[in-house]
This record gives C-alpha cells, sequence and structure tokens, in this order.
C-alpha cells in the first residue's frame, strides 16, 4: 500500500480510537454511574478513577489529531499502537467485570488499531 493511503487508513483508524477513548472518560467525569457494573453505587473513588482515564485518554487524543494534521507517520504509529495496547487492556477490564461489550468492542478496536500500525509501518515511501 503507498504511505498516502496507508497514512489515510491510520489516521482514520486512530483518530476514531482516541475520540471513542476520550468521550469514555468525559462520560466518566460527567457521570461515573454510566461506567459501573450494574447495581454500584457512585462515590468519590468511582469520581477519582474517572479522572485518571481522562488523565491518560484526553492528552493521547490531543497528540494524535496533531500527530494527524501535522502528517507524522512515526508519531502516529507509535501513539497508534500504544492506543491498541490500551484497548487491549480496556478488554481486560470487560473480561474482569464479565460484560461481553466491554470486552469486545475493546478487542475488536484494538484488533483494527495494530492493523493499522502495521499497514503504516509497512507502508511504501
Amino acid at each position: 500500500m503507498q504511505f498516502r493511503n496507508a497514512m489515510r487508513f491510520a489516521s482514520l483508524v486512530t483518530g476514531f480510537n482516541v475520540l471513542v477513548l476520550a468521550s469514555i472518560a468525559v462520560v466518566g467525569l460527567v457521570n461515573p454511574l454510566m461506567m459501573l457494573p450494574v447495581g454500584s453505587v457512585a462515590n468519590d473513588a468511582a469520581f477519582t478513577f474517572a479522572i485518571y482515564a481522562a488523565a491518560r485518554s484526553i492528552p493521547l487524543a490531543v497528540f494524535v489529531l496533531v500527530s494527524i494534521f501535522m502528517r507524522f507517520g512515526r508519531m502516529l504509529t507509535v501513539l497508534g499502537f500504544l492506543a491498541g495496547i490500551i484497548q487491549f487492556a480496556d478488554m481486560w477490564v470487560g473480561i474482569y467485570e464479565g460484560d461481553l461489550g466491554k470486552t469486545i468492542g475493546p478487542f475488536a478496536l484494538g484488533c483494527l488499531q495494530l492493523y493499522a500500525v502495521w499497514v503504516l509501518q509497512h507502508s511504501k515511501r
């Protein structure tokens, strides 16, 4: 695949991935109950963990968007790999909670993300 097409594909996948991560973190800040298992009670600890999620995902989204708009392929490769690993970590949270949606979604997005990174890394410049 040509570098330009690989960059477009990786930009779309990575941009979508980090925007999903950031939006979930913002939802956790606004309403922590949405992120907790059914029957849980929201308290200060849930809000604290939502802040931690936002602290990791919002800066990642900003840097990915900068690398997309500035067309920094190597930066996008590194950040895309990181975003894929984060999705696999989120998959384990879904496994721990026994929530199929929180397991399959991150797994599929993580696989797609790592494929996009592989395509970008192996594209013809």
